[in-house]
């Protein structure tokens, strides 16, 4: 009887490998080669799942962006409005390992979609789905504010969050720095 094998399973697998190679030695050296290496394939089982290293790189990216959505999906925060913002952005910024890694291979997606339209397909969903986000939470945030406004507030949040983020991962910020900001800003914030 033949083995029966999940193809969405070992594609997460492989997205693992993505994402350690991107953690441990940066994302200009991914390649079908150091992935292989470090899921234990051969580059030729590899290949049978993904045809290119932008397709690898892009499904990779998209396993993030799953996950973290999965994470803010199910996470139910309590306590005062400003509170559950809090909950729900610090999801999203690298304040653990877990997140860390996450923000890493977001961020490494920056330079790669400028020049690759697919990857600039990904980041793309990956900026309005943070964009929406941080409207989503302005506007439960400051439902008294007009609609112009809480565009304008929600940017300046999105700013915030992704600035803070660039932060920690350089070095700059520590988590619990990004997060004492985080703080300042919601508390600045109209009332």
């Amino acid at each position: 009887m033949p083995k029966v094998v999940d193809h969405g399973e070992r594609r997460r697998e492989l997205a693992g490998a993505v994402w350690r190679v991107i953690t441990r030695d940066g994302v200009a050296n991914v390649s079908m080669r150091t992935v292989a290496a470090e899921s234990g394939w051969s580059s030729g089982a590899l290949r049978h799942y993904f045809a290119t290293r932008d397709e690898l790189l892009a499904f990779a990216c998209q396993q993030v962006l799953a996950r973290v959505t999965a994470r803010i999906t199910a996470l139910n925060p309590q306590g005062t409005p400003n509170e559950v913002v809090r909950a729900l952005l610090l999801e999203t910024m690298p304040i653990d390992a877990e997140r860390h890694i996450e923000a890493s291979i977001t961020f490494a997606f920056l330079a790669l979609g400028l020049g690759d339209p697919q990857l600039a397909a990904i980041q793309r969903e990956i900026l309005v789905g943070m964009s929406e986000l941080c409207l989503n939470l302005i506007t439960h945030l400051l439902p008294a504010e007009s609609p112009r406004r809480q565009v304008s507030l929600a940017r300046r949040l999105n700013a915030v969050v992704d600035g803070l983020s660039v932060h920690v991962l350089a070095g700059h910020l520590t988590p619990a720095e990004a997060v004492s900001e985080l703080d300042a800003h919601l508390a600045d914030l109209p009332t």
